[in-house]
């Protein structure tokens, strides 16, 4: 690590599977066709080394961001701690429905300031405009604006490589964006599809009534989440965070759905298995060929 690098503290890292509250223990099916925080680590590593070196060809030292500095809430895009609203009890009482400070670094975080032209070199296109992600989601930067318009041709006559040496780096990883893409709309499918099942609706009807007998108005826990976030009261919040945590435990609403999500995503790895199967395995290489970037 250079000299005033920022430090990766592994401690703070996600677990792949959570080992603390309603979550703890659970992993869906879908899950082990996406890539852990710490594997995803390694290969955002490789891809800031070999932008950095794609950038020295150009005449530029660039100091990137460094992966693993600014860890997520969830290992991966399932986001399984919270797919069903909050279920970290310790959690809800420091911050509510916000994430905790360090995460919210997370989704805070922004593209490199570097000047227009290393911009151009780096990302194959002109500087965006920032784009911040909303203080305390799970949404994180999404780096192109609307603005943008293509980089120049080549830079003191070297040829600029498509997307920049962004896209150069991820086509030495031979990195397929589309695969991530995939896992998680079928994700999205199976939590869609598992809502209206008889035994997630009677769940959460109990659990709405939990809800109203503790005196709080609330459909679905996504409904509480919202007046959570909206609440100006932290205390406030943390109280709602707290009774909402308290009816899931009482109903075994994360158990109930939790366990008619994995049947629907079953059925989809069954109906998908031979592009999951490729996706599977193009992750492997892409991974092996992070950790031989040297």
């Amino acid at each position: 690590m250079t000299t005033g690098e920022a430090h990766v503290d592994k401690s703070r890292w996600p677990k792949d599977v959570p080992d603390s509250g309603l979550t703890k223990g659970l992993a869906l099916p879908l899950e082990s066709y996406m890539v852990p925080y710490s594997d995803q680590v390694v290969i955002d590593s490789a891809l800031r080394d070999l932008q950095t070196e794609c950038m020295s060809t150009y005449g530029f030292t660039v100091n990137l961001p460094r992966p693993g500095v600014h860890p997520p809430a969830s290992s991966n895009s399932m986001n399984i701690e919270r797919r069903y609203g909050i279920t970290d009890r310790a959690e809800a009482e420091k911050y509510g429905y916000l994430l905790s400070p360090e995460q919210q670094k997370y989704t805070a975080q922004q593209a490199p300031d570097l000047p227009g032209i290393q911009v151009e070199v780096l990302t194959g296109h002109t500087r965006p405009e920032p784009v911040e992600a909303p203080v305390g989601s799970d949404v994180g930067y999404s780096g192109v604006g609307e603005n943008t318009k293509p980089a120049r041709a080549e830079y003191k006559g070297r040829k600029l490589h498509k997307d920049g040496c962004a896209g150069w780096s991820k086509r030495q990883l031979e990195l397929n964006e589309s695969d991530a893409g995939f896992v998680t709309q079928l994700a999205s499918t199976g939590l869609s599809e598992t809502r209206p099942h008889k035994s997630v609706e009677q769940a959460v009807k109990r659990w709405s009534a939990c809800m109203k007998d503790k005196g709080r108005k609330a459909s679905d826990p996504y409904r509480a989440m919202e007046q959570g976030l909206v609440e100006t009261d932290t205390q406030d919040s943390i109280a709602l965070a707290l009774d909402d945590i308290d009816c899931k435990e009482q109903t075994r609403l994360i158990e109930v759905w939790f366990k008619e999500e994995s049947a629907v995503q079953k059925r989809l790895i069954k109906e998908n298995k031979d592009q999951l199967d490729v996706v599977k395995t193009r992750t492997r290489d892409v991974l092996t060929a992070a950790k031989a970037v040297k």
